[in-house]
């Protein structure tokens, strides 16, 4: 299928989405929106496609955020329920998501990379949510997700300022997972994605619904006393019995994902 406003492409179990504005920085509309939200449904829904990855076209930017020049004109309408990217708002997913960026991740941008699992950065890459620059706030997510990710006090300086943060920061800072080199960060996103290829499908997503749905319990022993949906459906998977018979009789598992 081809689409207007991003290319994909399916490798094996691995979906990768470039976001195709790079006139704009690759800045997203509401239509952009509704496509990737369409893209991310038909990800979620096929069983072949266990990890997804994220970028942007061209060195310049990962996505320069909303496209202000469509709010300006007076012709923006509000994004789907899966927010912007159609993934920032999307609560229940739980295949992986990988961000590689490359460039300029400006608020939705950044907010877009937030909302995904892993985030890989190029050595070029800048990350800011500058909503309050312009007037607006970073509703997509990011002054949600930032302070629940780094400490309190250095996610409100960038939320409060617009301020700019290197690849280099985001690693020490702690959002960023990983820091490549200059045109790199699709390939490192698509090694990460082959790292996790080697675990179960049901596993993996068993883990991420836990770690997430485990964060909001009011305390350590509710999250680790709660059999979260997805953990149940490990457990009563043909994969949870496949792993630890490849492991004793030493080949790799053949994971089915049933």
């Amino acid at each position: 299928m081809t689409h207007q406003y991003c290319i994909v492409q399916d490798e094996g179990r691995v979906r990768t989405v470039t976001l195709n504005r790079p006139e704009v920085l690759n800045a997203l509309h509401a239509a952009a929106n509704d496509e990737l939200a369409a893209v991310w449904d038909e990800f979620a829904a096929r069983d072949d496609l266990w990890v997804g990855i994220i970028t942007g076209a061209g060195e310049r930017a990962f996505s320069a955020g909303n496209d202000l020049k469509v709010q300006a004109a007076g012709r923006r309408r509000p994004n789907g329920p899966n927010g912007f990217a159609g993934i920032t708002h999307r609560f229940n997913l739980d295949k992986p998501l990988i961000a590689a960026v490359n460039g300029w991740a400006m608020g939705g941008g950044f907010e877009t990379a937030l909302a995904c699992d892993i985030i890989i950065a190029a050595e070029n890459a800048l990350f800011a949510l500058p909503e309050p620059r312009v007037g607006l706030i970073a509703g997509g997510g990011g002054v949600h997700r930032l302070p629940r990710m780094i400490p309190r006090k250095k996610a409100m300086g960038m939320i409060l300022t617009g301020r700019r943060v290197s690849a280099s920061e985001g690693f020490e800072l702690g959002f960023v997972t990983e820091v490549v080199p200059q045109g790199q960060a699709l390939e490192a996103a698509k090694r990460w994605a082959a790292q996790i290829l080697e675990c179960s499908p049901k596993a993996v997503r068993a883990s991420k619904q836990a770690t997430y749905r485990g964060l909001d319990e009011p305390s350590l022993e509710r999250a680790m006393r709660t059999v979260y949906p997805a953990q149940q459906e490990n457990l009563e998977s043909q994969d949870y019995i496949e792993g630890p018979k490849a492991f004793a009789e030493k080949r790799k598992p053949d994971w089915q994902n049933r």
